[in-house]
């Protein structure tokens, strides 16, 4: 198939109305029924649909507002169809269309005795914003980039994902943050656009709205990192796994005489201040073995009816429960094997099974 492309700066300073898809309304004009500006000079040329699509299509990957598009070889019977396929296929289905284009203008008629279609596109998002959309191949790709954000505190990524799963990002969100206390300074709350609403390919629109600027989010991480630096030394060397378990207890709660209340920056507020609740220090619990190499999870459930965040460790292939919390009430740091944890539930599938028998611990 033969393609001409001529560049199309000479059409950009074009002005057009006519023919319009607008709010599902397709507004009808004849062909010819218009002199266009010089058609021979910075021009697209399209002999078939194939064609006028793919020059339409680069118009919106570019951001582009105004062309003209040369139709001369194009059977004039099917110009305006095409048009009208075209349009709905970029506003509704199209990616990066459904993502960016507000309406698109087009007049069909004549320059210099050519047929030819002008075509005029206003976007809800711009040429700069078309520019950032990033691109993954799938959604494993893409929340490496959506984790990207989170730890860069901006305010939002827009992501072209080539082959879409259902995702439940917001969980995404919150479960990235829980696991990365030291780089998640305040979870935001999170709005998904998706663009178009159904198919294998997809631009997902995240907005993060915080309660904290950026800047002092950013200020927060510095803040944090020699916590976790030196809780990793704090246990460096040949002990054994239970004793590291130990220490880096000790050294979480021999740093404060900690005020126990719920923040919106939980691992700057329980490191840097002394404040937090059972979800901070099991996060920041959780994170600090991980980095030691030690395997630890946060386990999230109810304690006597509450809701309530707790460690689940693994010592020597077996595992056991920690909460910080009623081990700071008692005094001393004690793993529960499962026949302890008496008034805790938990999602018992989600977790390995605890050990019943004591160990000594």
């Amino acid at each position: 198939m033969k393609r001409r492309i001529i560049c199309l700066a000479a059409a950009l300073c074009l002005v057009f109305s006519g023919c319009s898809w607008l709010d599902g309304n397709y507004v009808s004009v004849k062909p010819h029924q218009t002199q266009l500006t010089d058609v021979q000079s910075g021009t697209v040329s399209a002999a078939d649909y194939a064609e006028l699509l793919a020059a339409l299509t680069r118009m919106v990957d570019s951001g582009t507002e105004s062309a003209v598009i040369s139709v001369a070889e194009y059977d004039q019977n099917s110009v305006e169809s095409g048009m009208t396929t075209a349009v709905r296929y970029l506003q509704k289905m199209y990616p990066i269309g459904a993502y960016a284009i507000e309406k698109i203008d087009y007049e069909i008629g004549s320059g210099g005795g050519k047929p030819a279609v002008s075509v005029n596109i206003s976007y809800i998002h711009g040429r700069s914003e078309i520019r950032k959309i990033q691109k993954a191949i799938d959604m494993a790709a893409a929340e490496a980039k959506i984790a990207d954000a989170l730890e860069k505190c901006d305010s939002g990524v827009v992501i072209l994902v080539e082959q879409y799963t259902d995702t439940d990002i917001p969980q995404f969100v919150d479960d990235y943050a829980t696991l990365h206390p030291d780089m998640i300074m305040e979870t935001p709350q999170v709005a998904v656009g998706m663009y178009p609403d159904a198919g294998a390919c997809r631009v997902l629109e995240l907005s993060f709205t915080y309660q904290t600027s950026r800047d002092a989010l950013r200020l927060m991480q510095t803040q944090v990192q020699p916590y976790f630096a030196s809780a990793q030394l704090y246990v460096s060397g040949d002990g054994a796994d239970a004793q590291k378990y130990a220490q880096l207890y000790a050294f979480l709660m021999e740093r404060y005489d900690y005020k126990f209340q719920t923040s919106i920056t939980p691992a700057y507020s329980l490191l840097c201040h002394g404040v937090g609740d059972c979800e901070a220090f099991a996060a920041v619990y959780a994170a600090m073995c991980s980095q030691a190499g030690l395997e630890c999870r946060v386990v999230s459930g109810t304690k006597l009816g509450n809701p309530w965040y707790w460690n689940m460790v693994c010592d020597e292939g077996a595992y056991y429960h920690v909460d910080l919390i009623q081990c700071n009430a008692e005094g001393r740091f004690r793993v529960m094997q499962e026949d302890a944890m008496t008034g805790y539930v938990w999602d018992y599938s989600a977790y390995e099974p605890a050990e019943t028998e004591p160990n000594g611990t």
